[in-house]
């Protein structure tokens, strides 16, 4: 599981920000939404399943996203990809000129087999790693697995010789390359399950993009086995979209066709793909990822969950991540989003409890400020949609009611008056 995530100097994340899935307090019966994890220590930490990010338009919601994105990037192609040739790829703040010669940070806390936490971070420069750390934490404290700080004159430090193989990745391991890259390309069996997490997580969806290679997954879910088949279809039957079942065959080519049984006034109509609304497409091409989630345990990302989902879809997709029972594995969610009714049940009871509740705003120098709703300390009772749209926690477009009708009137006026002057 993610427990907390850390970045600086990407994009409009100018300074560090943190964002975190273990519940604040000091124990489960205090945070109803989050799922005790068992640690190797023997402590049971309250770990949420599902975080929401949201904000006003432009505020960098997005720019969370893709700096998770980011960093799954690097572990898996910096030494493929990154040669002394070109610059290392980092996305810095671009409206201060000072941040291109400042590191870019990315790090991670996860937790893997066993219950063993680990913190895997690294910086980066325009040309080369400046520093990059691995440490486990398998009875509580701290064990440095290695240690590279670009500015000495031995760049890897490897405290108690835990790992083997040490001058080989000293050695081989390029000045524009992560380690952990470097060793697992060489299978190295004690740092692989930590790249492996990496590989297996962080898995982007935005309804914008790669649309129809969702689809093409989920297609290929119906045709996987009779059980995948009968959840990919309980899931459209569920989401009320008068979708009855599914034919789905393989063309010539290989690919799936999906054609939807849909029923209206007592008769069975099959459409073509083509014919479905962008509604219905969204929600089928976030099915197949979902569940592929949900059976393994992974971080799914999705940037702008309610931009082509209705609400009611929206707030089920948090409910799936939310229930044991559906999610036994703990899947974990990370979503942007606009439409504050995700933050309410239809009974008036809170989707989203404060310390899942992320609120992203831009300071006077446009560099993004990334908190937990927690941190306000609301009351029990208190409904937090009402609160967020009264601006109570800040996050919310700055204007009054009708502020942009009079600044469209005001500069139709303007450019009358130079023309008559004209």
């Amino acid at each position: 599981m993610l427990l907390r995530f850390r970045v600086a100097n990407v994009r409009s994340l100018r300074e560090e920000q943190e964002l975190s899935f273990v519940a604040p307090g000091d124990g489960r019966g205090d945070e109803p939404a989050a799922r005790d994890v068992a640690l190797s220590d023997g402590r049971r930490l309250p770990v949420y399943t599902v975080l929401g990010i949201f904000g006003a338009n432009a505020s960098g919601k997005s720019n969370v996203i893709t700096a998770l994105k980011n960093m799954r990037h690097a572990v898996l192609r910096s030494y493929a990809e990154w040669t002394s040739f070109d610059a290392i790829p980092r996305d810095e703040f671009a409206l201060d000129p000072k941040a291109a010669a400042e590191t870019t940070l990315y790090e991670a806390d996860i937790v893997l087999e066993g219950g063993v936490r680990w913190t895997y971070g690294f910086e980066l420069g325009s040309r080369r790693v400046e520093a990059e750390w691995l440490y486990a934490y398998p009875k509580g404290r701290r064990q440095v697995w290695f240690e590279r700080d670009a500015t000495r004159d031995k760049d890897f430090e490897f405290p108690a010789d835990r790992l083997h193989d040490r001058a080989h990745l000293a050695r081989t391991t390029r000045h524009d390359a992560l380690l952990l890259t470097r060793a697992a390309n060489d299978g190295h069996d004690q740092l692989t399950p930590v790249f492996d997490w990496f590989k297996n997580n962080l898995w982007d969806v935005t309804p914008e993009t790669e649309r129809t290679q969702r689809e093409a997954y989920t297609a290929q879910r119906l045709l996987q086995s009779e059980e995948s088949r009968r959840r990919v279809e309980e899931l459209l039957r569920v989401a009320d979209l008068g979708i009855t079942g599914v034919e789905v065959e393989r063309s010539p080519s290989g690919r799936p066709l999906v054609r939807l049984v849909h029923t209206g006034g007592g008769e069975e109509t099959v459409l073509d793909w083509a014919a479905e609304s962008w509604g219905t497409r969204s929600w089928f091409a976030l099915i197949g990822p979902l569940l592929l989630a949900l059976d393994t345990g992974a971080v799914l990302l999705v940037d702008e969950l309610d931009a082509s989902l209705h609400s009611r879809f929206a707030a089920e997709v948090v409910r799936l991540f939310q229930a044991p029972w559906v999610n036994p594995k703990g899947a974990q969610l990370i979503f942007t989003g606009h439409d504050p009714s995700l933050l309410r049940t239809p009974g008036g009871g809170r989707l989203l409890e404060p310390g899942q509740l992320w609120l992203t705003e831009k300071d006077e120098r446009g560099a993004t400020e990334l908190s937990s709703v927690a941190e306000w300390e609301p009351a029990h009772e208190e409904d937090l949609m009402a609160s967020y749209l009264a601006g109570a926690f800040g996050a919310v477009p700055k204007m009054s009611e009708g502020q942009i009708g009079r600044r469209l009137v005001r500069t139709d006026e303007i450019t009358r008056m130079e023309a008559e002057g004209a």
